[in-house]
């Protein structure tokens, strides 16, 4: 079954408009903004802009999927004659003031972009509070450090944090696991002194250290791996992360493990080539590059200020 799918049609165009939808059209009339901006994934937003007649900005926050768009102007068209908007299922109509996609080109199909569609610099934030690197860090030996994780979000994953670490535990590299701020790094054992186990690390703090990332292929994970020019070996799970992990693989940064290959072995192996093998690196400081060169966030900010006091914004790409 195609899980993205019944997620956009059933549940994020489907049940939480319906529960949703009241309360952000009081709250648009109540505060009656100049701009509307949403994240990708959530419509109750956009039908209260068409409503209100206002425009609005889309924020992709996982990865360019086409087929999806069209799933949710299809779902999302039985909501508009309920608030006085006319039948519109095209799917441009999601983007049709200003999308901002905060990707390297290279990952995108650009043909597949509405016109108001301009490509920027992903923004990584992952710091809520006072959050550092632990004292130990300073102290690590010179050998390879491969960080290892799931998210926050897939982090209950069963297994695959244990095939990760009994897949690498071993090797001569430091290993530093994070198992979100839920999951207790004492379940997992004793471990060796060269694996560190923490809830929680700032990527932006300890990337710069790091030779490679072992991860799920969460969109936030890929992109900051990729603006700090790191390989990657992704474990897709659900959601976008086959999409990353495909990504990944066309363009020469990772390597892939797929859903029935999640062994230690696999997971060793699959290490020790973009260890081993330069070319892996190389192309993922191709991509930083590519990303430096993008527009960065003053950028983004002007085009949403200009659709606010302007309206239409220009041409993207």
């Amino acid at each position: 079954a195609d899980q993205p799918a019944f997620m956009v049609r059933k549940v994020f165009a489907g049940t939480t408009v319906e529960h949703t939808l009241p309360d952000m059209l009081t709250l648009g009339q109540d505060w009656q903004p100049a701009v509307v901006i949403r994240e990708s994934m959530e419509f109750s937003g956009h039908l209260m802009a068409e409503a209100l007649g206002v425009p609005h900005a889309v924020v992709e926050v996982a990865a360019w999927r086409p087929y999806l768009h069209r799933l949710a102007g299809e779902a999302l068209d039985r909501f508009r004659s309920g608030i006085g908007l006319s039948s519109d299922p095209d799917p441009a109509s999601l983007f049709r003031h200003l999308l901002l996609i905060p990707r390297p080109p290279s990952s995108l199909d650009q043909a597949t972009l509405p016109a108001t569609a301009h490509i920027v610099q992903p923004l990584i934030f992952d710091q809520s509070g006072d959050e550092q690197l632990p004292g130990w860090v300073d102290e690590l030996p010179d050998q390879p450090l491969v960080y290892a994780t799931l998210g926050t979000v897939f982090n209950q994953a069963p297994g695959v944090l244990e095939a990760i670490i009994e897949g690498l535990r071993d090797e001569p590299i430091t290993l530093v696991v994070t198992t979100g701020r839920d999951k207790d790094p004492a379940a997992f054992g004793p471990q060796s002194p060269n694996v560190h186990i923490e809830r929680y690390i700032p990527q932006s703090l300890l990337f710069p250290r790091c030779d490679a990332v072992v991860t799920h292929g969460g969109s936030g994970t890929v992109m900051a791996a990729l603006r700090d020019g790191l390989p990657m070996i992704v474990i897709p799970i659900a959601a976008d992360q086959p999409e990353n992990a495909r990504l990944c693989a066309r363009t020469g940064v990772g390597r892939v493990i797929e859903p029935g290959s999640r062994t230690p072995g696999a997971i060793r192996e699959a290490t020790r080539d973009v260890l081993g093998d330069p070319k892996y690196r190389a192309r993922a400081v191709q991509i930083r590059g590519e990303i430096a060169a993008l527009p960065g966030l003053d950028r983004a900010v002007h085009l949403i200020e200009n659709l606010a006091t302007v309206h239409p914004a220009p041409p993207g790409i």
